[in-house]
């Protein structure tokens, strides 16, 4: 198969890039190695909402309609997916991966599990978030009840009854401990580095907005400025048993390029005791689990929430001297556009990860334009 521009991916940044594509007119083909559009939307827990706001979450050129709620649940952003789709006549080839993406004299060559494909251009949609972290704690294979991933949890009404462990303290182990309470269980959560929360809301305006706001300042400049603000709404966390980071929120994105936690009211539930925090694990042993700060408790199953890992290091073949800009938005890397190589949905952005795909699929799809004519 040959084409212009190849898009390998097909949830939020390949279906905006196949958009902004659209809209310059460029020939391409976008390929999904699922048999769906946005499958990890389609994969996620139950009560999953967007953390941002509408109104910067949405792809190019099409918005959220407007009965939808400001942050919207996961069915809602996966029925605002397929219209999207079917807005620009988007038709991914369902269950296609990709295996690698080398470049032959002067074309991309993508081998897939069908069929290679040879293209002008590649763009890599399949996020910073494509394949889910091995979890692993000294005597685990000891524990007798379960443990899964993040990844596979899907409501909490499946552990009503029970103490579960819930390791991590990122937005969807928080949002997974919340859901576990309300559903009858009894969720505690092992925090096992310092985070940093803000609120989702600041007197009813989204935190989103205040960060786009702040965003022309030096990041260390602006976590000095909302410091104030932040303690006045979250207040010292190191009293509900967590540790707080040595650097604010939009310093912690931009050093360690991870988000920081929004809190959708899982503080309160911790003040409320409600959700228990514990310190990181040391060790498990059957169903008792050490943590580090010298606490012991029985658990009855245990969701890793340890996060995910991008997989395109193994589908990508490019020198390795050129490769180390790659995971990162087109903003902020040497390398947009090189010989024809594009990356979308790789950059936590302190403004919106959706947000700063819709920017960015918009970019790419006016830089291959102009290299075209």
């Amino acid at each position: 198969m040959v084409t212009n521009t190849l898009v390998i991916g097909a949830s939020i940044a390949g279906l905006a890039v196949a958009g902004s594509l659209q809209k310059q007119e460029i020939e391409y083909t976008i390929i999904e190695k699922d048999n769906c559009i946005a499958a990890p939307w389609h994969r996620h827990y139950d009560r999953l909402h967007l953390h941002t706001s509408k109104r910067f979450s949405h792809l190019p050129y099409k918005k959220f309609n407007s009965n939808v709620p400001r942050y919207p649940a996961k069915e809602q952003v996966i029925e605002y997916l397929n219209d999207y789709r079917s807005a620009f006549d988007i038709k991914p080839l369902f269950n296609m991966e990709a295996f690698s993406v080398k470049r032959v004299n002067d074309v991309w060559v993508t081998r897939t599990n069908k069929e290679s494909i040879e293209s002008k251009f590649v763009v890599m949609a399949t996020g910073a978030f494509g394949e889910p972290k091995t979890a692993f704690f000294k005597g685990m294979e000891t524990f007798p009840g379960r443990i899964m991933h993040s990844s596979e949890y899907k409501t909490g009404a499946d552990f009503k009854g029970q103490k579960v462990l819930v390791v991590g303290f990122g937005n969807s182990a928080c949002e997974i401990a919340m859901d576990l309470y309300e559903q009858g269980a009894k969720p505690v959560m092992s925090a096992r580095s310092p985070v940093n929360i803000v609120p989702r809301d600041v007197l009813g305006i989204p935190i989103l907005e205040i960060s786009i706001l702040l965003n022309p300042l030096q990041p260390a400049v602006a976590d000095l400025i909302s410091k104030p603000l932040m303690k006045l709404l979250i207040g010292d966390i190191s009293r509900l048993g967590l540790q707080p980071m040595p650097y604010g929120p939009l310093r912690q994105i931009q050093k360690d390029h991870k988000a920081p936690v929004l809190d959708i009211g899982t503080v309160k539930h911790i003040r409320q005791g409600n959700i228990q925090v514990e310190g990181g694990i040391d060790h498990i042993t059957g169903n008792i689990v050490y943590f580090k700060n010298g606490r012991v408790a029985k658990f009855d199953a245990i969701i890793a929430a340890v996060g995910y890992r991008s997989v395109d290091e193994k589908i990508v073949s490019v020198e390795k001297e050129r490769f180390d800009d790659l995971l990162v938005s087109v903003d902020h890397q040497n390398y947009f556009g090189k010989d024809g190589l594009y990356f979308c949905g790789y950059w936590i952005s302190p403004t919106g990860q959706i947000r700063e795909i819709a920017q960015d699929a918009k970019k790419i799809a006016k830089d291959i334009a102009k290299k075209n004519n």
